[in-house]
């Protein structure tokens, strides 16, 4: 069942990429419109989705305004981000933040990875790096900044959920409390015009009700049952993910390259979460 959350979670993560693409590259929809969006449907989804299994359940309970602030500001940053830069070189800034935040807060918090998982996570970077060498020289400095801003949020979030007892809820709380700190951009977007599409508006609310709010209630879940450092490691799997989504969805060409780095980075997932975890000692 973990694994099957994982899983879920980390297509849903991708999916979030391949639809923003697929929106802001069409220029159906601006980043701050797209934003916007996929904040407040990813509320209005887990809202309901909430209300209508818990008829006591009002809002308000087990998310916070830290959490919240933390999901805002990925949300925003990431969309912002993907004005300049490439997939691949976003997906890489992005996770590399990420692995870099709940990495460093693992090895804080008394975590220690075995020779195995240190092997696997070098292998599964290694396979990212190939994959999007290409894009390595010279990426904007403005979206390399953002997207890095965008990753340590999302590891933000990430720790912030690890334990909750009530995923969904949280969940939907914590979008609730994201939708007026997007006051600022609705204000923005009235003054300077809206700039969306239907197609655009489709893909955002999509991004946000399925793909953002019910993936992130999967990923809270899963958080219960693994620990920073794996569900830092886990995450390098997600560009790979994309990079399939743009074959499927974006016309994208396959290549050897892809492959390649496929199964370096899933084959040094695996090596991580195989490894035997290091027994506890305990001290007086």
């Amino acid at each position: 069942m973990i694994f099957l959350l994982t899983l879920l979670s980390l297509i849903a993560f991708a999916a979030n990429s391949v639809l923003c693409r697929m929106a802001l590259g069409a220029s159906s929809i601006a980043p701050m419109e797209f934003t916007v969006l996929r904040l407040l449907s990813g509320a209005l989804t887990l809202w309901i989705v909430v209300g209508v299994s818990r008829r006591n359940w009002h809002g308000g309970t087990g998310g916070s305004w830290a959490s919240a602030l933390s999901l805002f500001i990925y949300a925003g940053a990431f969309s912002l981000a993907y004005i300049t830069l490439g997939a691949g070189t976003g997906a890489l800034i992005l996770f590399a933040s990420v692995q870099i935040t709940m990495l460093l807060a693992g090895l804080l918090g008394g975590e220690k990875l075995r020779a195995l998982q240190w092997i696997g996570f070098a292998l599964a970077f290694s396979g990212l790096v190939y994959l999007v060498s290409p894009g390595l020289k010279a990426p904007p400095l403005e979206g390399s900044t953002l997207m890095t801003v965008a990753g340590i949020a999302w590891g933000t979030y990430s720790l912030r959920g690890r334990g909750v007892r009530d995923p969904i809820g949280v969940t939907a709380d914590n979008f609730i409390k994201a939708t007026p700190l997007a006051l600022p951009l609705m204000v923005i977007v009235w003054v300077h015009g809206i700039q969306v599409s239907p197609a655009g508006a489709m893909w955002a609310i999509l991004s946000g009700s399925v793909t953002s709010g019910l993936g992130y209630a999967l990923w809270y879940s899963a958080l219960r049952n693994i620990n920073a450092t794996i569900a830092a490691i886990v995450q390098l799997s997600v560009p790979i993910f994309a990079a399939a989504g743009g074959i499927l969805m974006l016309g994208e060409r396959p290549s050897l390259r892809l492959l390649f780095s496929g199964v370096a980075t899933l084959g040094g997932v695996g090596l991580s979460i195989l490894a035997p975890k290091k027994p506890v000692s305990s001290t007086s």
